[in-house]
C-alpha cells in the first residue's frame, strides 16, 4: 500500500509528459524540445532607399490621398503603381526588382521551447527579446491564447503570397484589442511557416496608444527558426519603407 502514492504521482507525470501537442504547434515544435531561433528584420538592397525617399516626399505633399491609397493596398507588400507616388514607371519597376532581392537579416539569437502548463495550457518559453510572448498561454479547448491583457481571439488564417514582406507563408493569428478611457491596447500573435517549409515563424506585436493617439508602447518581433534540417540563417539590418506596413491591429498578409 505504501507504494500507491508514488505510483499515482508517476502516472500523473507520465500522463502530462505524453500529452498530445495541440494542432496549432504541430510541425513547428515538439514538447520540451529546445529550438534555436533568430529575431530579425527583412532588408532589400540599400539602392532601394532613393525610391523610398521619393515616395515619402510625395506622401507629404498629399497625405490624405496617400493614407487612402495605402489603406487599400495589400498588407506588407509593395504599393501598386500610381504616378502620384512620385516615381516613373521605369523607377517603380526598378523598385520591384530590388524588392525581390530582400533578405531576412538576423539581429539576435534566441532559444524557444514549447511547454505544457497547469490547466492544460501551453506556452512558448523564449529567451532574450523573444521573452515578450513567453507570458502568452494557449488553450486547445478554446483555441485561444490568453495574455496578461486578456483573451486573444483567433482570426482568419494567413495565406501570404511571395510579394509579402516575409515572402510566401501560411499561418494562424490571434488578436487582443481593448479601448478604455485611458487609451487603446492591441496585441497580435501569429504562428506559421514559409512556403518552402524550411523555416517556422512567430510574428508578435504589442501596441498601446493614449486617448490622444500618442504611442506609449510599440514592440514588434519576427522570429524565424529552422524546421527539420534547414541550413542556419545569415546576418542583420533595418526594413524598407515603400511597403504598406502590416496593419497596427493585425499582422496578417
Amino acid at each position: 500500500m505504501k507504494f500507491h502514492a508514488p505510483l499515482v504521482a508517476f502516472s500523473l507525470v507520465a500522463s502530462l509528459s505524453a500529452a498530445e501537442v495541440p494542432k496549432v504547434f504541430a510541425g513547428l515544435f515538439e514538447q520540451d524540445v529546445p529550438v534555436k531561433g533568430q529575431i530579425g528584420v527583412v532588408m532589400p538592397p540599400p539602392e532601394i532607399e532613393k525610391y523610398v525617399a521619393k515616395v515619402e516626399t510625395a506622401a507629404r505633399k498629399d497625405p490624405k490621398w496617400f493614407r487612402e491609397f495605402s489603406g487599400q493596398a495589400k498588407s506588407g507588400a509593395p504599393l501598386p503603381y500610381d504616378e502620384r507616388l512620385g516615381l516613373t514607371k521605369a523607377e517603380y519597376d526598378e523598385y520591384l526588382a530590388l524588392w525581390e532581392k530582400r533578405e531576412f537579416k538576423p539581429r539576435e539569437q534566441v532559444m524557444l521551447m514549447l511547454r505544457q502548463s497547469a490547466g492544460d495550457t501551453w506556452s512558448i518559453t523564449s529567451t532574450g527579446a523573444a521573452s515578450l510572448f513567453s507570458t502568452l498561454r494557449y488553450s486547445a479547448k478554446t483555441d485561444q491564447f490568453r495574455s496578461p491583457n486578456g483573451e486573444m481571439k483567433r482570426l482568419e488564417d494567413i495565406k501570404a503570397d511571395s510579394s509579402s514582406i516575409l515572402g510566401a507563408w501560411n499561418g494562424i493569428e490571434w488578436k487582443f484589442e481593448e479601448e478604455t478611457g485611458l487609451g487603446k491596447i492591441k496585441e497580435n500573435l501569429a504562428l506559421g511557416r514559409l512556403a518552402d517549409n524550411k523555416y517556422g515563424l512567430i510574428v508578435y506585436r504589442a501596441q498601446e496608444l493614449s486617448t490622444e493617439g500618442t504611442r506609449l508602447l510599440d514592440k514588434s518581433l519576427i522570429v524565424r527558426f529552422p524546421l527539420g534540417k534547414a541550413d542556419p540563417v545569415k546576418e542583420a539590418a533595418p526594413t524598407p519603407l515603400l511597403v504598406k506596413p502590416a496593419p497596427k491591429a493585425k499582422l496578417k498578409k
